[in-house]
């Protein structure tokens, strides 16, 4: 199956990989300019975002439609984080995002539902 199909387009292939290094897609910037938790929200504004931007910035706006975290993006994305984290910082930038920090809750983190998160990510890799 090619990257077409997948809908991955040019930026992947099944044989070959990424076809494009992460610090390219990123201009080589490695921060980014606002700070941003892996589970920080982000979420389109509506606003058109004011001069170019990459393709991967679209692909990082369809994704906000609605409120999604900044691992959820990295990962529709097939992007390492820190990269994400560049692309959304510049959304955020051109008022194009909001973004938020993560709800942190003052309860401890049931053992259960780490075990049960553990063993589903372990299904699926």
């Amino acid at each position: 199956m090619n990257a077409a199909a997948t809908g991955d387009g040019p930026w992947l292939d099944d044989a070959a990989g990424r076809l494009v290094r992460p610090f390219t897609i990123s201009g080589g910037r490695t921060r980014p300019s606002i700070a941003l938790d892996l589970l920080s929200q982000v979420m389109a504004t509506g606003a058109a975002p004011l001069g170019y931007l990459g393709p991967e910035h679209g692909q990082a706006l369809r994704l906000c439609l609605a409120p999604v975290s900044v691992a959820e993006v990295a990962a529709q994305l097939r992007l390492p984080a820190a990269v994400a984290k560049v692309l959304l910082s510049d959304l955020v930038d051109v008022g194009a995002l909001t973004a938020r920090p993560p709800v942190h809750y003052d309860r401890p983190t049931d053992r259960a539902l780490l075990e049960a998160v553990l063993d589903g990510l372990r299904r699926h890799l």
